[in-house]
């Protein structure tokens, strides 16, 4: 009850008339096509790794996520490369909620986005962006397609998070 409630009333905040049959709580998915997690070897103590997911999970802001990127740091050292890709999905998960985003799949050669039924953004700005760029191109009523190599997982973070700060 008290999730619906606040679905209704940051939907009424924004302008927008809430949708009570949207299902609450929908989280953007993100596939980067490297390994993101926390290695055994970097956080051995299973229990602990569980909490961390779940506070990275629940994160709602980007200082949050910082603060736990701090905290990994100064408790298990330097942050491997899966560590390094689990934080940035869930840079990427707070970007693409705020847009309506539901899925984002990043591999070497192209990327996919999918949106929910109703993204909170205007669809005239995605048009414009589409059209302005050649590589971007709808593949479906909810999804587009980037045409654009991203071999590296910084090169993927970069394209996405370009796309996603155009978008908004």
């Amino acid at each position: 009850y008290a999730d619906m409630l606040k679905a209704a009333v940051s939907a009424l905040k924004s302008g927008r008339e809430p949708d009570l049959g949207e299902p609450l709580l929908v989280t953007t998915e993100i596939n980067l096509h490297v390994p993101a997690l926390l290695p055994d070897k970097y956080c051995n103590d299973v229990h602990e790794r569980l909490v961390l997911y779940k506070r990275l999970a629940s994160a709602e802001t980007i200082d949050e996520l910082q603060e736990i990127q701090e905290e990994l740091v100064d408790r298990f050292g330097p942050t491997p490369d899966q560590a390094l890709a689990l934080l940035a999905c869930h840079r990427l998960r707070l970007a693409g909620k705020k847009l309506g985003v539901s899925k984002i799949d990043a591999s070497a050669e192209r990327t996919t986005i999918q949106f929910v039924k109703h993204p909170p953004f205007d669809a005239g700005a995605l048009i414009l962006l589409v059209q302005k760029d050649g590589r971007i191109r709808f593949a479906g009523p909810d999804r587009l397609r980037i045409d654009r190599a991203a071999p590296t997982l910084a090169d993927r973070i970069a394209l996405v998070g370009e796309f996603l700060k155009r978008l908004a």
